[in-house]
């Protein structure tokens, strides 16, 4: 050891008696500076423009600390970018020099043994690499002064995988200067061989033999999750394995020198190390085997612990995942074989991580409905056969067609046509199965709420059973239509609807069936005729045994509704509710959602709203768009507890009597009409106990903010329907407010250490360097 730290002196004394050093450090020095004060700057800046002009303004409601280290412009992103551009310099001459100076010999003849030679020359470098590191941590530790509450934890795990890549780089080009007696020639080999590693993960993809193997090998990815702040041991270990292949190389390329054997006794050396180095790796990289540490302050990589619940309940029974890709469906390219490995990293390995034994299976084929997809595909191919066609696209996409499997061959595994003959998965548990969907949105994959459910279904959890009545041309959950429900209910391509947050969805004729026992919700949505006396026996037993309801009135249908209302204590009132505005048609309302109206669920926006009200006077709200709306009149002291949900304020809001003509002359307040000012509820939330439960129903004065022309009003529709099943559903996976979401210096300040960072900093550093080397040369 004590001859290994020799060498590793003397190679730091040459190293920083050479221009060479000083130069990398300053450059990274002011990389690092600029990328740092350049966005800090900018963020500062702006933040004092809130400051000054918006009272209301507390904080960014996002994390800082990804957001100036980590993003595409940042400082750590651009630092792992650029070693390429470091190492090869730094690591040229380590064995070359010695070689051109002929102390290699000096070195093979002294008692000194090879395996010292490399460890020391290897330790001079991974120290000078610290030198680096430590230029990232001149930022981290301003950082603590700049941020309030940086995430210390996503900045130390971000230190470590750049550490780890300065390892694996330096060793690379270590290896390539024993090859070489030209330092040029060695830099060249290093920054290419740099290149491929980095790249190498992107080629050959669609072999299956081959794919793992090269994802493996990349360099590339293998800090991604260490900068989000996600340490695991199969991406440290990959890094250790690579440090030790290319100082194997070394030391079997020197020790070869002095040698003289058979080349396939040199050559068994290297198979033996990349062997080793692949074998290891594979075990190393077992889900069973890896470990998993999630250094960021909210744990933001790790599945909120309601979904890790869900997974522990699977308990030891396997779980298979089956991806079925239509060659000829939406988003088959995610599916491909090249495509796996990055579904498996994006999509399941938070879910692998407690769950180590769930198996993958791939189904590759090709099928078109044009009922479903449309007549698109037939026209851009006249006159071709479905299967001539699929062996056309398999060749656009450079594919033996005979990966994929013709229509009735996957038929007898699963009916796909339900789920619209695209890219989906279908997961088996215990005999029983079900489909994980995907959407056509930027995420593409579905996320936690959706799995969750999902794993939920297969246990044969309790489902939540929403029943829509039918019968008197209600809303329809299965039609498309402007004033529909399908796209909040069953709508399957949809992320938010109810099919896909873990409820069940069905229709209802109450003339025909009575109410099922396991309804979890009643819905009735906006009838058109009178409800006949045998449905509304059935309503109103139904709410007197305590059922949960949401009915959907409309104006001028007043009459249909509030036979069953009255019931409950609450009417709708006659006529239209109105707020003429400049641009909008007077009965275009936008109410807000009150304080108890955010108490119905964990939506992230309300969450968000609620911490403004809570910390200071923040009277703003969410709102939601009701294209005609009744007014809703209810009195205190009943038998239920009665929440206004949604409000319209008082100022501009009147009940307008009488039929509204929206395209008339402005709408005017006329008392004498029969008009009514105020601020009136347009939702509200009724509750009782009543047989050993609390039940719960929803008046809404419209209908159609629920529909699809209104997205199916999704936040605080789904926030009604969790609400109705006492929170069970959606599964709500709500992170903490980040803590570091201000700054807590100004843009003056941020200013002097742009300054202070970019130009004075790297001055004193040149300025130590250059005295150094002129007190070096003179002696």
């Amino acid at each position: 050891m004590k001859m290994i730290f020799k060498i590793a002196r003397t190679e730091l004394r040459n190293l920083y008696y050479s221009p060479v050093a000083w130069f990398l450090t300053i450059a990274f020095l002011v990389q690092s500076a600029i990328y740092y004060t350049g966005i800090l700057y900018g963020v500062a800046n702006w933040q004092d423009i809130q400051v000054r002009n918006n009272p209301r303004f507390k904080d960014w409601g996002v994390s800082l600390t990804p957001s100036i280290f980590f993003n595409p412009d940042s400082i750590f992103t651009n630092a792992l970018n650029n070693l390429f551009l470091y190492i090869p310099l730094l690591t040229m001459g380590l064995i070359s020099r010695e070689i051109n100076n002929g102390t290699i010999k000096l070195l093979y003849s002294s008692p000194v043994k090879v395996r010292e030679i490399v460890w020391g020359k290897y330790l001079a470098i991974m120290i000078y690499n610290l030198v680096l590191v430590s230029v990232l941590g001149i930022f981290m530790v301003s950082a603590a002064f700049n941020i309030r509450s940086v995430d210390y934890g996503m900045l130390l795990s971000a230190t470590l995988g750049f550490y780890l890549m300065l390892s694996a780089f330096t060793a690379i080009g270590f290896f390539l200067s024993s090859l070489s007696t030209y330092q040029i020639v060695s830099a060249i080999g290093s920054f290419i061989l740099i290149f491929v590693l980095s790249r190498i993960g992107g080629l050959w993809q669609k072999i299956d033999f081959v794919r793992d193997l090269t994802y493996f090998l990349a360099v590339s990815g293998r800090t991604e999750k260490m900068l989000r702040g996600l340490i695991t041991t199969k991406d440290v270990i990959y890094f250790l394995l690579i440090v030790y292949l290319f100082l194997s190389f070394t030391y079997f390329k020197l020790i070869g020198g002095r040698e003289s054997r058979p080349w396939f006794v040199h050559a068994g050396r290297y198979t033996m190390a990349f062997a080793f180095v692949l074998i290891i790796g594979y075990i190393s990289s077992r889900p069973a085997l890896t470990g998993y540490w999630d250094t960021t302050a909210g744990k933001v990589n790790t599945i909120h612990e309601r979904t890790q619940k869900i997974v522990r309940e699977l308990g030891p029974d396997p779980l298979e995942v089956t991806l079925y890709t239509n060659l000829l469906g939406n988003g088959a390219g995610r599916g491909f074989p090249e495509a796996r490995n990055r579904y498996l990293t994006e999509l399941w390995e938070q879910y692998v991580r407690f769950k180590p034994d769930i198996r993958f299976n791939y189904v590759n084929y090709y099928d078109y409905d044009s009922t479903i997809q449309g007549n698109d595909l037939y026209r851009s191919f006249p006159g071709k056969t479905l299967k001539e066609i699929a062996v056309q696209m398999a060749g656009g996409f450079e594919y033996d067609p005979s990966l994929f499997a013709p229509p009735a061959e996957v038929a007898r595994q699963a009916d796909l046509r339900p789920e619209n003959l695209r890219l989906v998965m279908q997961l088996t548990y215990k005999g029983r199965t079900t489909f994980l969907r995907t959407f056509d949105d930027a995420v593409f994959w579905p996320d936690e709420q959706q799995v969750a459910a999902a794993f939920k279904r297969l246990m044969q959890a309790r489902l939540p059973k929403i029943y829509y009545v039918t019968g008197d041309l209600e809303r329809s959950i299965f039609k498309k239509g402007e004033r529909e429900f399908r796209l909040h209910s069953t709508e399957k391509l949809s992320r938010l609807a109810l099919v896909n947050q873990g409820f069940d969805a069905d229709t209802l004729s109450l003339d025909t069936r009575d109410i099922p026992a396991d309804a979890t919700a009643l819905v009735l949505a906006d009838p058109k005729t009178n409800l006949s006396a045998l449905a509304m026996s059935k309503l109103r037993q139904y709410v007197d045994k305590g059922g949960n309801l949401l009915v959907l009135g409309e104006p001028g249908k007043q009459a249909l509704v509030n036979p069953l209302l009255q019931q409950c204590g609450v009417r709708l009132m006659d006529g239209t509710l109105v707020h003429p505005t400049r641009d909008e048609v007077p009965d275009k309302l936008v109410p807000y959602v009150t304080d108890a109206g955010l108490d119905l669920a964990e939506e992230d926006q309300f969450l968000g709203l609620k911490a403004l009200h809570a910390d200071h006077d923040y009277d703003d709200s969410l709102k939601w768009l009701m294209p005609g709306a009744a007014a809703l009149a209810y009195a205190a002291g009943g038998a239920f507890t009665v929440k206004p949900l949604l409000m319209m304020p008082e100022r501009g809001t009147w009940q307008k009597a009488g039929r509204l003509v929206d395209d008339s002359a402005d709408i005017v307040f006329s008392p004498q009409e029969g008009d009514i000012a105020g601020a009136f509820p347009v939702a509200l939330g009724l509750t009782r106990p009543i047989n050993g439960r609390e039940q719960r129903i929803v008046i809404c004065g419209d209908a159609d903010c629920m529909s699809t022309i209104r997205a199916g009003g999704f936040i605080v529709t789904r926030a009604i329907f969790s609400w109705l099943d006492n929170g069970k559903f959606p599964i709500y996976t709500p992170r903490p407010t980040p803590r570091d979401s201000r700054l807590i210096i100004t843009g003056a300040t941020a200013n002097v250490l742009k300054t202070v960072y970019v130009w004075i900093l790297p001055s004193l550093l040149l300025l130590l360097g250059t005295l150094l080397l002129i007190r070096r040369k003179r002696k």
